[in-house]
């Protein structure tokens, strides 16, 4: 059970492939939640770097993506000079459930990780936790 009305708030969801943004963002939706999407690393951090600081609420990042993997577009989200980088809430998204795969997001900079396929009770408790 949803803890607390997420509604307008905007999150960033970088995941390469097509049914997979369709299924998270549909998720993330049915909770009234803005769903902007990357199709990679990259993109994904360009996106979070033209935003206005703040606009976001949370990060969902796929690991596995071409030109730029989850844990490096973290690291580089992490790396951006502006006060927002440090203290978004990031959460991996990634078949890769294993301790050490959890660990490595940690150490990417991310706060949580959501195991694939997506448990919508599990992926809103994380954001009810992490979101301010």
């Amino acid at each position: 059970t949803p803890v607390r009305d997420l509604s307008g708030r905007k999150v960033l969801l970088c995941e390469d492939n097509a049914m997979n943004t369709e299924i998270a963002k549909a998720m993330l939706e049915s909770r009234g939640l803005v769903v902007v999407c990357a199709a990679d690393g990259r993109e994904g951090v360009q996106k979070f770097a033209a935003s206005q600081e703040g606009e976001f609420s949370a990060v969902f990042m796929d690991i596995r993506m071409p030109v730029m993997d989850g844990r490096e577009a973290a690291r580089a989200i992490r790396a951006l000079n502006r006060s927002d980088a440090a203290s978004v809430p990031i959460i991996a998204m990634t078949a890769d459930a294993f301790a050490e795969d959890v660990a490595k997001c940690r150490e990417a900079g991310m706060n949580s990780h959501v195991p694939k396929p997506i448990d919508p009770r599990l992926l809103f408790g994380e954001l009810d936790r992490l979101v301010k």
